[in-house]
């Protein structure tokens, strides 16, 4: 019997501004991936600064090796290159242009065999994820301006829980601590008692700074206090774990399989692993893996609306443990019409496309008007 077989004709990372007046940190880092055949896969790279370095790691250092080859060898290339790319990083930029390259190639692998990414996962524990507004922004904003935002995005997308970002500069830490705190507690009367909440510090406080937040964060009953030291002080990001009772997660800034394990042992409980960082598919399910055997919580980082959002949701629906929703940070619908059909935000939730690969149309016409 013959087996299977996509051999890799074209590979073409491309920046797409969705506005002409958009900075390049507001631009989506994207590759198309063309077989012999004709069939065509999408992915998408982390977006820090416009995902430019990621997109030239691809063009440079990983399309040449990668023509010829095939595509469902997708485990086998991600190592390859992961480790040929090694003295880049390899964190950040390198993995991820991998896991642009990665998701491309599982969206080829569905097309061929006819199933979705979550049935190639080993299957869909469910068909539908509940999700979360993560709305940011707030460190430069008054109370009243928070909470204006913060119904406004309640109202229109009607989530599961929220989730506020501080956003504020990490260079300056516990810069407004009683001001944070305000706009916590403000959001708390808001939604009402029982709404699940979450605060995102953005790396924004001292271990004291954070011990005194989160405390504040116990008391108003918000479910998750996310990366409250920076990222990179792993032994005092597990120190204020380890002295709060609300859950502290981390590592949406973490893109090895080894830093994660780091982080863990920290004493960090929930996890938080961005599939356009952390070598797309291939990447995240490697954490999963982690996660189970280590007995954590793996709740995905993920701010992009289109590909890495859907990559998300199909590995969201093949893991068994899924303790809390998804991420939504940008709704604003500038995207749709390179993307007509995403799913929409329905009574908290998000339907897992089913159909071949990442199971979404994709206007390849309007990428290429858009593309820088």
């Amino acid at each position: 019997m013959t087996q299977a077989r996509a051999t890799i004709k074209s590979v073409e990372p491309f920046q797409v501004a969705w506005s002409p007046e958009d900075p390049p940190g507001s631009r989506s880092a994207f590759v198309r991936v063309t077989t012999t055949d004709g069939v065509v896969g999408y992915g998408e790279a982390s977006p820090m600064q416009g995902g430019l370095h990621s997109l030239g790691i691809i063009e440079r250092d990983i399309a040449p090796g990668l023509v010829g080859a095939d595509a469902f060898d997708q485990a086998v290339l991600h190592d390859r290159f992961f480790h040929r790319n090694i003295k880049l990083g390899p964190e950040g930029a390198v993995t991820g242009a991998l896991a642009a390259i990665d998701i491309a190639l599982w969206d080829i692998k569905g097309k061929v065999l006819g199933l979705s990414i979550a049935k190639m996962l080993g299957g869909a524990w469910r068909s539908d994820v509940a999700f979360y507004s993560s709305i940011g922004g707030n460190a430069n904003r008054s109370v009243d301006e928070v909470l204006k935002v913060v119904d406004g995005r309640f109202q229109r997308e009607k989530p599961s829980a929220i989730k506020i970002r501080r956003d504020g500069d990490r260079s300056r830490l516990d810069m407004d601590i009683a001001g944070d705190i305000a706009k916590a507690r403000a959001v708390r009367k808001l939604v009402g008692e029982d709404f699940p909440l979450a605060f995102d510090a953005n790396n924004g406080y001292t271990v004291g700074g954070a011990i005194r937040v989160g405390r504040a964060l116990e008391e108003l009953g918000y479910a998750w206090f996310e990366e409250p030291v920076q990222h990179y002080d792993v032994r005092n990001m597990g120190e204020v774990a380890q002295r709060l009772d609300i859950t502290v997660s981390a590592a949406e800034q973490t893109y090895t399989l080894q830093a994660l394990v780091d982080i863990i042992n920290a004493g960090v409980r929930m996890v938080q692993p961005d599939i356009v960082k952390m070598g797309g598919i291939t990447g995240l399910m490697q954490c999963a893996a982690i996660c189970y055997a280590h007995g954590v919580e793996l709740v995905p980082h993920q701010t992009q609306p289109t590909i890495g959002h859907i990559a998300n949701l199909h590995v969201l629906g093949a893991i068994m443990h899924l303790t809390k929703p998804a991420e939504y940070a940008d709704g604003s619908g500038r995207m749709d019409a390179a993307f007509p059909d995403l799913p929409k935000p329905q009574n908290g939730r998000f339907a897992i496309p089913d159909g071949p690969g990442l199971g979404i149309a994709i206007n390849d016409g309007e990428l290429r008007r858009k593309s820088v």
